[in-house]
């Protein structure tokens, strides 16, 4: 086999599908967010696609908690939480989330996928006869977690209590049962009914696992997510989270029980041999949480924008896909008119969004996906619409979402 040759037919159907992913070389400049500089154009542009949805990564008092700590402590951990690895920077954020949550402890990890796969995989593989409920839009790590954990598995139609009733329904009452969902489903922007799968789980006895990641910072009083939002978080046995886009940083963590955490840090592959996050991402993902925890007039902010740009879309007839979310779609249905969009923004406009292509979303569904920010002013939004207009125009995009 020529393998090279494999690798570029590959690449080269990706291309021909329209779904080759390029990556924008940016650099962002402290303190000018959303502004960013395109190295490959060679000139400033707005950013309208970062999950840095509060603008965190750029605040001056995580930067500062950051450089204090690498002063502090250096640059690495210097191992595995196990060897040598655990910092005291990680026990304060592991206390700072467990708090944010309203749970017994919390267990960080170094990205959200590391910890819904690290999670997932080791409570259905450890637990005898566990049988996994997974949201038919479930992201990729979960996906992903619950498949190494070799448990049997079932997958319920996208938001319905009704239909994950059912399924339980047919379940031998005695075997353990674990209900994975998320509150925040970051492509469509729709909103998990928390409540009322709550009600089916303790109708059978199954634990609840909540991916938060895309709503952590973003709602609730103190920033927690939907679930504090709603008032649920007690219910739940496991909350997930990520501290890559409300807290702005890298890392993910999982929230609960002492016994649950405890039972995941010391059986958990994905956690064991990994390295630990560098002290100063730890350091400035603490100031973080401080911050967004009291900032609700942030929060405010970043809900108000996402209304007025879905609300402008609407006025000029773009094809917005309304959600009840902050998450802001607009349809396209075609993976190489999405890309030539996305392109067209660019080059012209010097907009930056990428193009969202299967396997992220569903073929015939492709899209733009916008994620306004607090620090998006009226006339950026204004400069959007009136882009996203023209170059609606030039293209055979149907003005129908």
């Amino acid at each position: 086999m020529n393998y090279q040759q494999f690798f570029k037919n590959r690449l080269d159907a990706l291309r021909a599908e329209g779904r080759y992913r390029v990556f924008a070389d940016l650099e962002r400049h402290a303190g000018e967010f959303p502004r960013a500089f395109h190295h490959t154009i060679g000139e400033e542009i707005t950013v309208w696609c970062s999950n840095d949805y509060l603008g965190m990564g750029q605040h001056p008092s995580v930067l500062k908690a950051m450089h204090e700590a690498i002063d502090r402590t250096g640059a690495g951990a210097g191992g595995t939480r196990n060897i040598s690895g655990t910092v005291h920077d990680h026990v304060l954020l592991e206390r700072e989330l467990s708090d944010l949550h309203g749970t017994e402890a919390a267990l960080i990890f170094t990205s959200g996928y590391v910890a819904n796969e690290a999670a997932l995989s080791t409570i259905g593989g450890q637990m005898p006869g566990c049988i996994i409920y997974s949201d038919a839009l479930n992201h990729a790590s979960m996906i992903q977690g619950i498949r190494h954990s070799g448990a049997e598995k079932h997958i319920f139609q996208h938001n319905d209590p009704a239909d994950l009733d059912r399924l339980l329904s047919q379940a031998d009452p005695a075997r353990p049962k674990l209900v994975c969902f998320e509150s925040v489903y970051s492509m469509d922007g729709d909103i998990a009914p928390i409540a009322e799968f709550c009600d089916v789980a303790d109708k059978h006895n199954a634990m609840t696992y909540l991916d938060e990641v895309h709503a952590v910072g973003l709602y609730g009083p103190r920033g927690a997510g939907i679930a504090e939002r709603d008032g649920v978080m007690h219910r739940l046995t496991i909350i997930q989270g990520t501290l890559a886009k409300g807290f702005g940083l890298i890392g993910g963590y999982i929230a609960g029980s002492s016994a649950m955490t405890d039972f995941v840090r010391s059986f958990a592959s994905g956690f064991i041999f990994t390295s630990a996050l560098p002290p100063a991402v730890a350091a400035g993902a603490v100031a973080s949480i401080r911050h967004v925890k009291q900032a609700s007039d942030l929060r405010a902010r970043h809900q108000d924008r996402a209304a007025r740009l879905k609300r402008r879309l609407t006025e000029a007839g773009l094809p917005v896909m309304q959600s009840p979310s902050h998450v802001v779609p607009v349809f396209v249905g075609d993976p190489v008119l999405c890309k030539a969009a996305s392109d067209d923004l660019l080059d012209r406009h010097r907009l930056y969004v990428q193009p969202i292509n299967y396997p992220t979303v569903p073929r015939g569904t492709e899209r733009l996906r916008f994620t306004p920010t607090p620090q998006h002013s009226d006339a950026d939004i204004d400069y959007l619409v009136t882009a996203l207009t023209d170059v609606f125009s030039r293209l055979p995009i149907k003005r129908v979402a």
